[in-house]
């Protein structure tokens, strides 16, 4: 698989879009990454659920591997792109996708939180 068959899987999602995050390609959908390609096109990264994580690893230890550090152990996931197939990689991208889109939308960066109501009506 190359980064470009990761990134065409990526933006098959509904709603999916590419930026960029940490000078890399992200890919959002509802504004929240589930998934990333890593700098020099060897590595994506798919955003699982733990028990999702495992489950792919220990079916296909060649292809999976947990992120660095906290990341890893919160699901993150890399992709190495040279052993991954196209199928399997779409089953985890899915998967990545659905919890994003199954969350409330991600604030905008720098967006501010409406003062909450102090309970005083308008004089108006």
């Amino acid at each position: 698989m190359t980064a470009d068959d990761f990134r065409d899987i990526a933006l098959s999602m509904h709603g999916a879009t590419e930026g960029s995050h940490m000078n890399h390609p992200d890919f959002r959908a509802n504004g929240r990454i589930f998934a990333t390609l890593h700098p020099g096109d060897k590595l994506g990264m798919v955003k699982l659920e733990p028990d999702e994580q495992r489950q792919f690893m220990r079916q296909h230890p060649k292809m999976f591997e947990p992120s660095s550090g906290a990341w890893g152990r919160q699901g993150c996931t890399d992709v190495r792109l040279d052993a991954a197939d196209r199928a399997t990689v779409r089953g985890a991208m899915v998967l990545a996708w659905e919890t994003v889109v199954a969350k409330p939308p991600a604030k905008k960066p720098g967006a501010r939180t409406p003062p909450k109501a102090r309970g005083k009506r308008s004089t108006r």
